[in-house]
Parts: structure tokens; sequence; C-alpha cells
């Protein structure tokens, strides 16, 4: 995920915090020395309020990553590579770079996260029960323990929810996907009811902004937000979920050498960013162009490279002291595109080498993707290429 910075590695697993949990943080920590603690316990003072709420905040996050360890985890032990765990505004994301290849495989994997959510929350009473055994009293450390416990419950059952991309969507498209034995099926399906429940959580937010009362309960303005942004949350990731399938069947069987450029012009590490950008990239509107030599291929020099360089220095600066050097994220010709549209994706990249036998052969950007997807949809062409 762009905008995150990396922590370290568990069991070979990047993680990352993504600078909107930053803000999350504080949110949270304010939320609760400002209005719950105050709320549940009188008589602490304003600093013992303020430690409260970070601790709940930082334990808040801690147990949103070991919800995703375990999604990612059991998704190792059935074979699938996790490249990366970010933790957002939102909670957690496991960068899993394959979906299961069977309904069991989702559905345990799925379900794995709720499951620790709630074995977190028994953990968390436990210690606070033996806490305030020992100590015969309910200090702010107890307070603590138990607030995280029931926030652990909450954070199962919101989690179990059937509604895509939730863990408890996924447990729900497992079960159609078993059912109907249509991966595509269960996914829209599942997609469909998570842009429901999107939705209805965008009015009820909006409720709550207009102070219409539910049940009893008084609108809030503040949750009424926060409802609108998990709802807006959930319909946008289901939406990405459908289309994601939906380019998966149109480009099952295709390969990386059936999309690519088989003759991408190659540029001199010695030609000038002058010469490159005037005669490449505004007159042949190219956005990337390999850098090589008689040895093969030196780097990629981009619209992005040449953006970081001041105009001024255009004409005296050789194209090889600005341009990304080898080794490069490289894809073989003979790869599903599928597989190169995720790297692409994962690396943040708009186009990527083709390599065979060590050697450039191509370069596959996202745009010739959405070239043949759309040459096939104006030809009428339904079916996919058989692969050999």
């Amino acid at each position: 995920m762009r905008g995150s910075f990396k922590l370290g590695k568990i069991a070979g697993i990047e993680i990352g915090i993504h600078y909107t949990w930053i803000f999350a943080f504080i949110l949270f920590t304010w939320i609760f020395a400002s209005s719950t603690f105050p709320t549940l316990y009188t008589g602490w003072s304003a600093s013992t309020y303020w430690i409260a709420g970070g601790a709940v905040s930082i334990l808040l996050f801690a147990s949103v990553l070991i919800h995703e360890l375990c999604h990612s985890l059991v998704a190792q032990r059935r074979g699938m590579k996790v490249s990366s765990i970010v933790l957002f505004i939102f909670g957690g994301v496991s960068n899993i770079e394959a979906e299961p290849e069977k309904a069991s495989a989702e559905f345990i994997m799925a379900g794995a996260g709720p499951a620790s959510s709630l074995v977190l929350a028994g953990i968390f009473y436990l210690i606070a029960l033996a806490l305030k055994t020992v100590i015969s009293s309910e200090g702010p450390v107890v307070a603590v323990l138990n607030m995280i416990s029931w926030i652990n419950i909450l954070l199962a059952i919101f989690n179990i929810i059937p509604a895509f991309p939730l863990d408890g969507g996924r447990v729900f498209r497992a079960i159609i996907w078993g059912a109907t034995h249509s991966l595509r099926t269960a996914t829209l399906v599942a997609g469909n009811v998570g842009r429901v429940f999107g939705w209805a959580m965008i009015l009820f937010g909006v409720a709550n902004i207009l102070q219409i009362s539910f049940f009893g309960l008084q609108g809030n303005f503040f949750n009424g937000i926060w409802y609108i942004f998990i709802g807006w949350f959930l319909t946008s990731a289901a939406d990405s979920a459908i289309r994601e399938q939906s380019l998966q069947e149109h480009l099952a069987g295709v390969r990386v050498k059936d999309v690519m450029n088989r003759s991408p012009e190659c540029v001199s590490p010695s030609a000038s960013v002058e010469t490159v950008v005037h005669g490449s990239f505004i007159q042949r509107g190219l956005r990337a162009l390999p850098v090589c030599s008689d040895s093969g291929l030196l780097g990629i020099v981009t619209l992005a490279d040449v953006k970081r360089l001041p105009q001024d220095r255009w004409a005296n600066t050789p194209i090889q002291e600005i341009m990304t050097r080898s080794p490069l994220e490289s894809v073989n010709e003979n790869d599903d595109l599928n597989g190169a549209l995720k790297s692409l994706a994962q690396n943040g990249l708009n186009q990527i080498p083709v390599m065979a036998d060590g050697h450039l052969v191509g370069l596959l950007s996202r745009a010739d993707v959405i070239r043949y997807l759309q040459t096939r949809q104006e030809l009428g062409i339904k079916q996919n290429p058989k692969t050999t």
C-alpha cells in the first residue's frame, strides 16, 4: 500500500504502517481519554486518562496485527505467498498474492481472523481478572485490559458480518463457492451483499448526522461520519473485488507474450534526458523506455524519473544518471497475464520488462492490457485463447 513505512518482518512477512494509522491512533486515543474512560471511571488524573487511552489504542492495533497475522500464517500453510501486512485507519490488510484455490482453504483462512480476536479477548479478560484478584481493586491497568477485551469481541462480531470483503463475507463466499463450484458466482453474490451492507452503513451514518434516533439511541454527528467512512470503504472494496474477478475471467488463459510490446524502443545510457523527453515521451507518447547497451538491459527510464530532475539540467544530463537501475522487477513472456498485472499493482508500476533467458524480449504496460481488452470488446471476442 502506498504511503506506508516498514516496521520489520514477522515469519517472512513485511509489516508496515500506513500514514492514516497515525491519524487513527490520535483519534482513538482522544476518544478513550476524553470520553470513554472519564465516563466509566471517575477520579483519575488527566494524565492517567491519556495514558490509558494511548495504551488501549496501541493494544487495539496490536490486536489487529495479530488478527491479520493469523490470516496470513494460515495462507502460508496453504501454499499462498503473503508479501506484507499494512495497518491503516480501518484496521489492517494482508497482501496475499493469490486467491485460495479451494473454497475450504478460504473458509479456514477467513475464519482464522475472528477466531484470533475471540482468543485475544479471552486472554486479556483472564489477565485483567487475575490482576484484579491480586490487587483487590480495578485500577487503570485492569480497566485498559477489560476495554481491549471488549474491543476484541466487537472486532470479532463486526468481522463475521457476511459482507464481503469482511471475514464473514469471505466465509459466506467460501460457502457459496463450495455449493456452486463457481468462484465467479460466489464473488458476485458476496460482493453485492457487501455493497448493500456498505450502503446501509452510509445511510445509517447520514441518519446519525441528522440526529435521527434508532431503538431509543440518539444520533451522533461524529459516529455518523465514522459510519459513512466505513460504509464507503466496504462498498469500494466490494466493487473492487467484483471488478477484479471480472478482469481475471477476461484474462484467463492469456499470456504476457500475447499482449506485450514485442519491439520496445531501447535508449542508450549516454543519451541526454532532453533528447528522450522530446523525441520519445512527447512526440511518440511513450511513458517509459528500457535503457540498454551491448551487454543487455541496464535499467528503465520513466516520466517519474524525468520529473525528479530540474528542467534546466535535461540537456546536460545523461539518461543513466536518472534511470531506475537493474535488477528490476520483471516477468517472463510465458507468464500468466493475471500474475503479471498483480506484479505491476503490488510494486506500483505502470510497466514492467519482459525477459527470456536473461534477455529483454518486450515491455508490458497497463496501457497494453487496456488496449487488448478494448480491442477484444470491439471485435466481440468472448472466448479466451487456449494455452499451449
